[in-house]
């Protein structure tokens, strides 16, 4: 099996209060939504859902690990 260099991708995400926990959206990936109960458990619904959405366009090839995409990851609250 061909292995690939691990390439960390570093997005902005929106943790929204929404009455029962957070609501997460990531504005640079458009239909991706999580939420979590609290800050924490939204944190990992978010790293998980952004890999997720990361691994479907690199098997619809519509990204390459060689061409990493960087950005930073802000909190509000």
């Amino acid at each position: 099996m061909k292995k690939h260099k691990e390439i960390i991708y570093q997005y902005e995400v929106v943790f929204d209060p929404n009455g029962a926990g957070y609501t997460v959206t990531v504005p640079k990936l458009p239909g991706l939504v999580t939420e979590g109960d609290n800050l924490k458990e939204a944190r990992e619904m978010a790293k998980d859902a952004i890999r997720c959405y990361l691994e479907a366009l690199l098997k619809d090839r519509r990204i390459s690990f060689s061409e990493p995409h960087r950005e930073r990851i802000k909190v509000s609250v």
